[in-house]
């Protein structure tokens, strides 16, 4: 029987799909009147390994539902210092979407399931185009 090939994305198609969770998340920001995030060009880093961490975390985890997806996004936050605050100041680390996911706006909730679903979308189209 022959062994079924196990798709591994490269960093390349990682940050590929980073940059366009980033550029939704960013659109998503506009629409609600936030108009604080900067392109995925102009990012800092450590925003742009955000992105990166939950795409992985995606990859890793496809069923992963918006509150895991969540859950996973606040604790590499908590990891990293970050602690709420009501509004998102990088300097002090504080941000206003570290709570339970059930206490956060729809408008925020929104973002972890576009997230999942351009990662999803993105993965199947590149499996599709490495294996047919």
């Amino acid at each position: 029987m022959a062994q079924e090939k196990q798709w591994q994305p490269s960093e390349q198609d990682v940050d590929n799909i980073a940059r366009v969770c980033h550029e939704a998340n960013r659109a998503l920001c506009i629409c609600n009147g936030d108009l604080s995030q900067p392109t995925w060009d102009e990012a800092p880093e450590w925003q742009k390994d955000s992105a990166r961490k939950g795409v992985r975390f995606h990859i890793r985890q496809p069923s992963a539902d918006s509150k895991r997806s969540h859950d996973e996004w606040m604790e590499v936050k908590l990891r990293d210092g970050w602690r709420y605050g009501p509004t998102k100041n990088v300097d002090s680390k504080e941000h206003p979407s570290l709570l339970p996911y059930h206490a956060l706006p729809d408008t925020e909730k929104v973002k972890d399931h576009i997230f999942a679903a351009i990662v999803s979308g993105y993965v199947t189209a590149l499996r599709r185009k490495n294996f047919g």
